[in-house]
């Protein structure tokens, strides 16, 4: 491509330049020969015998001197003009105006400039539009084929999808051998729709199938159909069913399907016309052409409950294949596959690392690959090992670290206490998740936080679990109560969509409105009350619970809150002893694993080389007389 628009500047400038000499050249070619006099001087050299030959048409006078040179003058209505050089023995000639018409020739170069100028627009806006039929194919498909030679992508190329890639297999064996389904009268699907979370790789899934298959592989995102004048993305469909007819047997792919195939006539204001006839024709093609043509549509969406039901009845969408985040088998294969690109130390254990990383996408784990390799890099390292591989999942998980962040003694004892008590409700839970790390270290918007790893993949969890999970989050806050008192608690709790307080609020709601786990209540989903913005206007949609339902809702979140709170307060109290110790070790050490905080609070042991660090039988008052303020313990 970059070798075709280099040609075609090289054809304008010879163009531009020949066209400039074309019209400069021959007037300067003859004003090298031919010079001009004014008329008095051409009567002088009349007289003085030195011309021997002119030729007059009209006032224009043309001559030749006896030394041969050439020359031209203007002359007025001079009647004795022709006696004057007959006297003087001039040969005359005479010719009249030439008044005919130009010559095709003339015509064409008078219009070469014109011409040259339309040709470089039409250029630079086929060039604008992506080459793609340009200003005279606004209407084209932006479909792109890749036929992958190098960079061939299969089924052993994506991990961790083993049941989407079984129910997929139907379609790859169809486009090998059309014949052996034909021959018995079955009709393979004609679309196969891709569903599951960002980045669990539905794209990889549709390469690789077009990678078995060895077929061409359109690529097209939903975006693309829309465009600001109607009728174009319905073109823009017609035109990729015509390719892919063309090149059948192939498979055409329709990334983030849901951005063209959203439900007509839903929300306030009405719909798109453009974007309703883009998918009005989609369903009339896909309905419209034979299997037997060889043409697979397979799209790729994470909002299927958007997706208009004309779009996922039989003989259009009829096949729905669920990508899911992967479990740890497939996290380990994910990470294998992705770990062939590095060189990686033979101290690293796949297996640890995806049971660590539980509800991790295929992204995410590429990402967590990429970024180990990355913390290798920047410490020289020639290869990665355990040690990178853990602080990019640190960095993944809980944010990039904030070093540079300038914290008061004060703040940092603060935050000790408030992670310290989180992680000592944690620990005295048996029916919450193991603690993975604890830190002070600023990570994000978190000056520091308490992590937590299921020993396995969960897909539900508990009353108890999520009981347990209530207390954790009011750790932190009933630590801070109990040691500085109430009236020197911080807004570490609260302040964001993603405090402890909000997370308890949120989690609360949920039990009690989706999850049924309301005695009072009973098990019955409850809605909210919801507002839409419509035409700059806030506009609030029916009450979905009564007012009545509505107090005893909040009446039962605040119950289960308060139960929770409760029983941080309850714990933390009777362990105030370990929440010294723990608060302690994260002044010194900052960041504690789940084995250093459970060695500490059991064995009183703590890292290498830092016994000297452990927390003697003192006082509270001693143990915290630097940071100014008394504790306050609750009994």
């Amino acid at each position: 491509m970059n070798l075709k628009n280099l040609a075609m500047w090289v054809i304008i400038i010879v163009l531009t330049i020949g066209l400039y000499n074309m019209f400069k050249n021959p007037q300067n070619l003859q004003n090298q020969n031919n010079k001009t006099i004014i008329f008095s001087e051409f009567l002088k050299e009349v007289d003085n015998g030195r011309v021997v030959e002119v030729q007059i048409q009209g006032n224009n006078i043309k001559g030749v001197m006896a030394d041969g040179s050439v020359f031209s003058t203007y002359s007025p209505n001079d009647p004795n003009l022709i006696e004057r050089l007959t006297d003087k023995g001039i040969s005359i000639s005479a010719a009249p105006l030439d008044e005919k018409m130009p010559s095709l020739f003339g015509v064409l170069l008078s219009w070469f400039p014109m011409l040259l100028l339309i040709a470089v627009w039409i250029f630079f806006m086929r060039q604008m539009q992506g080459g793609k039929g340009g200003a005279m194919g606004f209407g084209r498909s932006k479909a792109k084929m890749m036929n992958e030679v190098k960079g061939k992508v299969t089924f052993n190329d994506v991990a961790g999808v083993e049941e989407a890639k079984e129910e997929v297999q139907e379609v790859v064996e169809f486009l090998r051998d059309p014949k052996k389904f034909s021959r018995l009268g079955g009709k393979i699907p004609r679309g196969c729709l891709l569903v599951g979370p960002p980045g669990t790789g539905k794209t990889l899934l549709a390469r690789a199938i077009a990678g078995e298959a060895g077929v061409p592989f359109f690529t097209i995102s939903g975006s693309d159909f829309v465009e600001m004048f109607v009728g174009v993305g319905a073109s823009r469909v017609r035109d990729m069913f015509e390719q892919g007819k063309k090149h059948s047997p192939c498979i055409i792919f329709i990334d983030e399907i849901d951005a063209v195939g959203r439900s007509r006539g839903a929300g306030l204001g009405g719909g798109n016309d453009e974007r309703e006839q883009t998918l009005n024709q989609l369903l009339v093609e896909m309905d419209g052409f034979d299997t037997n043509e060889g043409v697979i549509i397979i799209a790729a969406t994470n909002r299927p409950d958007v997706l208009d039901p004309a779009l996922l009845r039989p003989g259009r969408f009829d096949r729905q294949v669920v990508v899911s985040n992967p479990d740890i088998l497939g996290r380990e294969k994910i990470l294998k596959v992705h770990a062939k690109k590095i060189s990686m130390s033979p101290d690293v254990n796949l297996r640890t690392i995806a049971r660590g990383t539980p509800g991790f996408s295929g992204a995410d784990l590429a990402n967590l690959v990429n970024e180990a390799a990355l913390l290798a890099a920047r410490k020289n390292k020639r290869i990665v090992t355990s040690q990178e591989f853990e602080d990019a999942k640190d960095k993944v998980m809980m944010g990039a670290e904030r070093r540079s962040m300038v914290m008061t003694e004060d703040e940092k004892k603060l935050t000790a206490y408030h992670e310290g008590g989180h992680a000592i409700v944690s620990f005295n839970l048996p029916n919450y998740d193991p603690i993975h790390k604890a830190t002070i270290i600023p990570r994000g918007r978190a000056l520091g936080m308490v992590m937590n790893l299921p020993e396995r993949d969960k897909h539900g969890h508990s009353i108890k679990y999520l009981k347990a999970r209530l207390a954790v989050c009011f750790g932190g806050r009933v630590a801070e109560e109990l040691i500085f008192g109430k009236d020197n608690i911080s807004t570490g709790a609260g302040g964001g969509s993603g405090s402890d307080i909000n997370q308890a609020t949120q989690l609360a709601r949920a039990m009690v409105t989706k999850y049924g786990m309301s005695e009072e209540l009973g098990p019955v989903e409850y809605g909210e009350n919801q507002e839409e913005v419509f035409l700059g206007r806030s506009v609030t949609q029916t009450q979905s619970v009564s007012e009545a339902v509505a107090q005893k809702i909040d009446r039962e979140i605040r119950k289960l809150v308060d139960e929770g709170y409760n029983q941080a307060k309850t714990i933390l109290t009777s362990k105030i002893d370990d929440l010294h110790k723990i608060a302690k070790a994260l002044l010194t050490y900052e960041t504690l694993t789940g084995e250093d905080i459970a060695k500490i609070i059991n064995k009183n042991e703590y890292p290498p080389n830092k016994e000297d660090l452990k927390v003697e039988d003192e006082s509270s008052d001693s143990a915290l007389g630097s940071i100014g303020l008394k504790p306050k313990i609750v009994h």
